[in-house]
């Protein structure tokens, strides 16, 4: 009995205290109230979302190509044996285009034989990862007073200049016998 007079006791003064309450669905025990709100500030979270960039550049490089071709020793050959026809007379000139022409085909081969360098460019992609950090609203930690008290939550919304509670009443199985509290920091016997 002194369960109930004191359940109707609490009620009473909640709804007197606070002037917005609403009866809740379920039990008689359980209601919503409103409680002020001392502060409300928002928790931002920072939160990296990688860029990958790509890009196309153009580079030159070296390629070797062999020479191998025989036309520098032809062209050595026809060189060397109408350079070597104007020397001497006779059998002697036949002599000297033979010798020209196989020391300018000598000569011309090997000059065909260098290694020649060509710059080829090349289309090259290069890619980066860059850091992309940006600041995330995460929630509002509201500060609130309720029955002279003050309590602290986390919200994911901003609640404004009040924040509307859920109470519900239950039986204290563990308290001591013949004492209870008041709801203003007293105990009574």
């Amino acid at each position: 009995m002194n369960t109930r007079i004191l359940n109707t006791t609490l009620i009473a003064a909640l709804l007197g205290a606070t002037g917005a309450a609403h009866a809740g669905p379920g039990y008689g025990d359980e209601f919503t109230v409103r409680a002020r709100v001392v502060a409300s500030t928002p928790i931002y979270e920072t939160i990296n979302e990688p860029r990958r960039e790509c890009w196309t550049e153009t580079v030159g490089y070296e390629t070797r190509s062999s020479g191998t071709g025989s036309g520098g020793a032809i062209l050595g050959a026809i060189a060397g044996g109408l350079l070597g026809s104007t020397v001497g007379k006779g059998d002697g000139r036949v002599a000297a285009a033979a010798v020209g022409a196989a020391t300018g085909a000598v000569v011309g081969d090997r000059m065909g034989s260098r290694p020649r360098y060509e710059t080829v460019p090349q289309q090259v992609e290069r890619c980066r990862t860059s850091d992309n950090f940006r600041q995330v609203l995460a929630g509002y930690d509201v500060r609130y007073r309720f029955q002279d008290r003050e309590y602290s939550t986390r919200l994911p919304y901003d609640p404004g200049n009040w924040v509307t509670l859920n109470v519900r009443f239950t039986v204290a199985e563990d308290a001591p016998p013949g004492r209870w509290h008041s709801g203003r920091n007293k105990w009574n016997d």
